[in-house]
């Protein structure tokens, strides 16, 4: 026979499926995916292009919740019938076909852990890509060389998911790091993701720049904002922004470092600074720094209409103690704890490579409603 948390697994996995396809209604998604595809097959469909690629993107993301718990199902159902078999046939449940199963069962888990987290995604903005700013706070040189390992594991934690990163202003520290990056991590529902970062960042270490190898502790402000495709209906009037053109900085090349194509844009009512330089025309630099600054205040504006609820980053903004919201602690032991959600890891280095979707992931059911509904019992 099978082994007995095999069966466990598969319960567990089925109760836990069927209490998800109600909560996404799939069935209503199913009629309505082909309700969109006969109006995509109507003649004169693209005569508005605008209109044709919302429903488009309606289609895809009903296609999307559709396809992942159709898809589980059917895998789960075959791994109900393998189960069934083993149990006929009375294999051992130390032999490789029980212990293969059991495997199955749980990679199908954590499938099943991600089309949960994937569904705490609904929030207008969740699926555009975002806009991610390391700013480098108490700690002088210490703080720039965090600031520059974050940015480090921002990128790698990117790849790992596939997502699209590109710099888009880089401020270097006076003697090493970072002061300040801001980062564009393009895919899908990117900044859904990325959200769960945003906030104050502490490092405990050894400093590899003090000669007395004295502990440390620094601090970096992480900030997310979404880039929103349409057009935010966010007037900025002239009086109120203060442009600066200046040299790029990087390692040189035919064009960096010769004509003042990076642009620095200063909103004054609010004093939010954005800048860019990732091309060579100004021009275009410009247009994405003041996408940048619509964003930027967008969120602000969210914020303030969120005003009864906690801000991780903005009030409590100030870059040093009490107000991290999560500890990387290298000496005396070593441990990664979010403050939030009380996840935490002793594996220092798959953190800082890029390993942070434990994290992400337990605020994401921390902070959704769903988590707290009795018919979805969510589990680490």
């Amino acid at each position: 026979m099978i082994k007995p948390e095999t069966k466990a697994l598969h319960d567990e996995m089925e109760k836990r499926a069927g209490y998800l396809w109600r909560y996404l209604d799939v069935d209503n998604k199913k009629a309505k995916v082909k309700e969109l595809e006969a109006k995509m097959a109507v003649e004169g469909f693209w005569d508005d292009p605008t209109a044709a690629q919302e429903l488009i993107g309606e289609a895809n993301q009903l296609k999307g919740v559709v396809n992942g718990m159709t898809g589980f199902k059917t895998k789960l159902e075959d791994a109900r019938a393998m189960e069934e078999l083993l149990n006929e046939e009375g294999v051992e449940e130390t032999s490789d076909e029980a212990a293969e199963l059991h495997e199955a069962a749980v990679s199908l888990k954590e499938e099943l852990d991600e089309l949960e987290i994937q569904c705490y995604l609904d929030k207008p903005h969740d699926r555009c890509s975002a806009l991610l700013t390391i700013n480098a706070g108490a700690g002088g040189t210490e703080s720039c060389d965090w600031a520059d390992m974050l940015f480090r594991m921002y990128s790698r934690w990117a790849e790992r998911r596939g997502f699209k990163v590109e710099i888009i202003d880089m401020l270097p520290g006076e003697e090493a790091g970072l002061d300040k990056v801001t980062m564009r991590i393009s895919g899908e529902n990117a900044f859904g993701y990325a959200n769960a970062e945003r906030g104050v960042h502490r490092l405990v270490r050894i400093s590899p720049f003090d000669s007395n190898k004295r502990r440390h502790t620094s601090f970096c402000a992480v900030d997310v904002v979404a880039e929103i495709e349409e057009d935010l209906d966010i007037v900025i009037e002239d009086k109120d922004l203060r442009e600066d053109t200046y040299r790029s900085s990087g390692k040189g090349g035919q064009h960096v470092n010769k004509t003042d194509s990076a642009v620095r844009l200063t909103h004054l009512p609010t004093g939010i600074v954005v800048a860019c330089q990732s091309d060579r025309s100004q021009h275009k630099n410009r247009a994405t720094a003041m996408k940048l600054l619509k964003a930027r205040l967008y969120e602000k504006m969210e914020d303030e209409k969120r005003s009864a609820m906690e801000k991780v980053y903005g009030e409590k903004g100030e870059i040093g103690w009490g107000n991290q919201i999560r500890s990387y602690v290298f000496q005396p032991y070593q441990m990664v704890k979010d403050l939030r959600t009380g996840v935490e890891t002793g594996n220092i280095q798959a953190v800082m490579d890029g390993d942070i979707d434990r994290f992400i992931n337990g605020w994401l059911r921390a902070g959704s409603p769903r988590s707290r509904n009795k018919e979805i019992q969510i589990e680490e």
